[in-house]
């Protein structure tokens, strides 16, 4: 069986306060989605639960984010998250409270029936 994509998000998130790497991944795949409407599946004779989503995040420390915790953000289907080095930590002027940036990105595919 093979897979078609039909969908690629994009997304950023930050946690300002606290550098918590899953919170900003979280709102990174949440930025992803957040403009898309997938009608499509009426037409091709599919339900949401039909689709496999892909999530790659790019995070300062990737063994820091919970990718349990990234994929609740996805309501639909099945869920697999990657996460690698990526993304960005802002310095603070003083302390350890950096501000950190993660990037999403969502692939949604259909298996062919």
């Amino acid at each position: 069986m093979t897979r078609q994509r039909y969908v690629t998000e994009f997304g950023m998130g930050t946690d300002v306060h606290g550098s918590d790497m899953t919170k900003a991944a979280c709102r990174a795949v949440s930025d992803a989605i957040r403009h898309s409407s997938l009608n499509f599946f009426k037409a091709l004779g599919r339900t949401p639960h039909d689709m496999e989503i892909d999530v790659l995040i790019g995070a300062p420390d990737p063994d820091e984010v919970d990718t349990s915790e990234v994929a609740k953000q996805l309501p639909y289907g099945t869920v697999r998250v990657e996460v690698t080095k990526g993304g960005l930590a802002i310095s603070p002027d003083e302390g350890s409270d950096a501000i950190v940036i993660a990037n999403a990105g969502v692939k949604v595919y259909l298996a062919d029936a």
